[in-house]
């Protein structure tokens, strides 16, 4: 079996800590990310419950698990998206067992339970700005691309940071090229998409630089499947800093 590949996605907007009211926004949020993928792959809600007292999660949070391009993904409002797959190719024995999933992003995750369809949000968020939702949006957004049938010759989901380091927040946006032309879908752009030189997409770094500035020091990318290709994921090519999470932004 090929090792866990990580593709961590946080976006920069903040939500404040567990409280009965910012649970109830952040499970409205989830709803929302959830609507915004459609039902064209399994999804679950969940509600989880942590047993742990320190670290980054909650007592109690609210979390998205969905399936995207072979692997199942992980979002919540206040940490955004993270791969949640520990192998590639598993992908039923891995939504029949969350359990070793979910612990290794948390191990005070024991217990959590799916909560079945609510009624929608009174005040939905639009999927741009749903907090720390960057990878959603783009996800999104390709789903739509394809449902459309839109002749796109190559895509893929490219993250990039600007800190060096790891922990360093960044962002997540969808590049695409189509007739001959590079589209970049940014969710903090809403849905306008940018035009760049379909060169760019050989040169992830240079088309990271092209969209977030020149501050942007490294980056991941999640190659789409156009036909029937096999899913890549690649990671950068320039030297690695550590192995640590990586934080993003949108």
């Amino acid at each position: 079996m090929k090792p866990r590949l990580v593709l961590l996605a946080v976006c920069l907007l903040l939500v404040p800590a567990s409280a009965p009211a910012a649970l109830e926004r952040s499970l409205d949020h989830v709803w929302t990310a959830r609507a915004g993928l459609g039902d064209e792959a399994w999804a679950e809600v969940l509600r989880i419950e942590n047993q742990r007292r320190t670290g980054r999660y909650p007592r109690i949070l609210h979390a998205l698990v969905f399936e995207f391009e072979g692997l199942l993904w992980f979002y919540t409002p206040t940490e955004g998206t993270q791969s949640l797959s520990l192998y590639v190719d598993r992908l039923d024995q891995e939504r029949a067992d969350l359990r070793p999933l979910l612990q290794a992003i948390e191990r005070g995750f024991t217990r959590w339970e799916v909560l079945p369809q609510g009624p929608a949000p009174a005040r939905a968020t639009p999927l741009e700005q749903l907090p720390n939702g960057c990878f959603v949006a783009c996800v999104s957004e390709w789903r739509r691309l394809r449902r459309e049938r839109v002749a796109v010759a190559a895509a893929l989901l490219l993250s990039f940071y600007e800190d060096a380091g790891a922990g360093s927040g960044g962002h997540t946006v969808l590049a695409y090229e189509v007739a001959g032309e590079l589209q970049v879908y940014d969710p903090a752009d809403g849905k306008t998409a940018r035009r760049f030189s379909p060169r760019l997409l050989a040169d992830p770094l240079a088309l990271a630089r092209a969209v977030g500035g020149d501050r942007v020091q490294r980056f991941r990318t999640l190659t789409l499947v156009t036909s029937g290709a096999p899913v890549l994921l690649a990671q950068a090519k320039q030297p690695e800093r550590g192995k640590s999470a990586e934080v993003l932004g949108g």
